[in-house]
């Protein structure tokens, strides 16, 4: 089993995805829409049709964003999936 899951999409019901209408609603719509958008199927397909600026706009706004909102020990823990580094 790996270290990494994608579970919540697969309960979450899919007809509820929607922003705007709600915090809670909203939170839990990211969760299912990017755990959708990093299928392992969608992702081999889309990679290949990125250009380079979109692969670095796309990990130049996850960088930003881990930065923003963790600590180092969260990014090895939750990110990296790091259990040695505390």
């Amino acid at each position: 089993m790996g270290r990494h899951r994608h579970e919540f999409v697969n309960t979450f019901d899919e007809g509820q995805i929607a922003f705007g209408l709600s915090r809670e609603l909203d939170e839990k719509s990211l969760i299912a829409y990017l755990q959708k958008f990093t299928d392992d199927e969608l992702m081999h397909l889309l990679v290949k049709r990125l250009t380079d600026a979109e692969i670095e706009d796309i990990v130049n706004f996850v960088t930003k964003i881990l930065r923003k909102h963790l600590a180092e020990e969260e990014y090895h823990k939750y990110f990296l999936k790091d259990e040695r580094h505390h």
